[in-house]
Formats: C-alpha cells, sequence, structure tokens
C-alpha cells in the first residue's frame, strides 16, 4: 500500500507540474484543442476519445462506489473532468479511509465483505 500511496503522490505532482507549464504556454485553451482533434480523426483524437472513454469508466465507478448518492454522482463528475489529478488524490484519501483495505477501497465499505 505504501508504493501505491507514493505512486498516487507522484502522479499528482507530475500532472499538476504538467499541467502548470502548459497553461503558461498556451493558456486554459482546453476544450477547442481536445475536441478539434477529435474531430480531425487522427490518432492524437483517437487518444483523447480513448481517454474521454476512461474519465467516463472512473465516473461512473466512483459514483458506483458512493451508491449513486448525490455525493457519489458529484464526485463522479469531479472524477470525469478531473481526471487523474482527482483520481489521484481521492484514491489516497481513501486509502487512508480504508486503513489499507484493497476490497474496500475498489468496493466501497458498504460492499467491502459481501
Amino acid at each position: 500500500m505504501t508504493f501505491f500511496r507514493l505512486l498516487l503522490v507522484l502522479i499528482f505532482t507530475a500532472i499538476t507540474l504538467y499541467t502548470g507549464v502548459v497553461i503558461a504556454n498556451h493558456g486554459l485553451n482546453l476544450l477547442p484543442v481536445f475536441f478539434g482533434d477529435m474531430a480531425a480523426l487522427a490518432w492524437p483524437g483517437q487518444f483523447n476519445l480513448d481517454f474521454m472513454c476512461m474519465l467516463a469508466l472512473s465516473g461512473l465507478w466512483v459514483a458506483w462506489r458512493h451508491r449513486f448518492s448525490g455525493a457519489g454522482i458529484a464526485l463522479g463528475v469531479v472524477a470525469f473532468f478531473g481526471g487523474a489529478l482527482f483520481l489521484s488524490v481521492y484514491l489516497l484519501v481513501e486509502s487512508f479511509r480504508t486503513q489499507g483495505n484493497v476490497a474496500a477501497l475498489l468496493l466501497g465499505q458498504q460492499r467491502e465483505g459481501r
């Protein structure tokens, strides 16, 4: 669990720094570039579509883990738009809340043990 937690901190740090550099160099113009690449039907767009599907699965999993409660749906939306930046923090916090119990981390504490 220690290695996993260190990996989450590394992911968060790397994405935060990289995002800061990209924003400094190119501004906050993400959506036109993201969807423009998809509209071009080339490899960058294929990657963006694949990534967006992974974001959707991540958001769905977070909402499901919280039994689609209001907070769970809100967290799922944040997971979709926040990507690995959000998910790294979410999993780090939840890894401590579940005291390193992987089943509870993946399934949520209400489902763990079934």
